[in-house]
């Protein structure tokens, strides 16, 4: 009976290997969320005039640390709210990841200004951020061509000026 035990626990222990090996997860999959808005003063942040951008298309863009090609290219629309959602399927731990603004549907609020119109997002799991899968961008704006009349004082509101030399 006991020669007829082992190879029976050893196939056994094989088929249950290969059953976890069947049902494990392609890799780490990450989910890319984040908000566009309109910045019609040009302020560079959110203000009280500020408002979402349904429709506005933006891109995960990837690329290898010392440059070169894309490795990844995935869009997505915002929703009503100005929100987007993009799913990407694997670690990109070698590459720079950042959501990029594509096109906006507001003619009225379509510039799009060099170097102020992505976010830089993690997309690997080997960076000591304990979040499953979820990358919030931060918030990137279209901008207006001329700001609107009322933005002088409604900057003024938000008390800019320099601050003074510190001893």
């Amino acid at each position: 009976m006991p020669a007829l035990a082992t190879p029976l626990v050893a196939a056994s222990l094989l088929l249950l290997a290969l059953a976890g090996v069947a049902s494990a997860d392609k890799g780490p999959g990450f989910v890319v969320t984040g908000r566009v808005y309109c910045d019609p003063c040009r302020a560079g942040f959110e203000t009280n005039v500020s408002h979402s951008v349904e429709g506005a298309t933006v891109a995960v863009d990837c690329r290898p640390f010392n440059g070169g090609e894309s490795k990844l290219k995935a869009e997505a629309t915002t929703d009503k709210f100005g929100w987007y959602k993009i799913e990407i399927d694997q670690d990109h731990q070698e590459e720079i990841c950042e959501v990029v603004l594509a096109k906006s549907p507001d003619t009225s609020c379509s510039e799009i200004e060099e170097f102020r119109d992505r976010a830089r997002v993690p997309l690997t799991s080997n960076n000591g951020i304990k979040q499953q899968g979820i990358r919030y961008a931060n918030p990137i704006a279209f901008f207006r061509k001329e700001p609107l009349k009322d933005c002088g004082g409604i900057l003024q509101a938000y008390d800019l000026r320099d601050a003074p030399e510190t001893p």
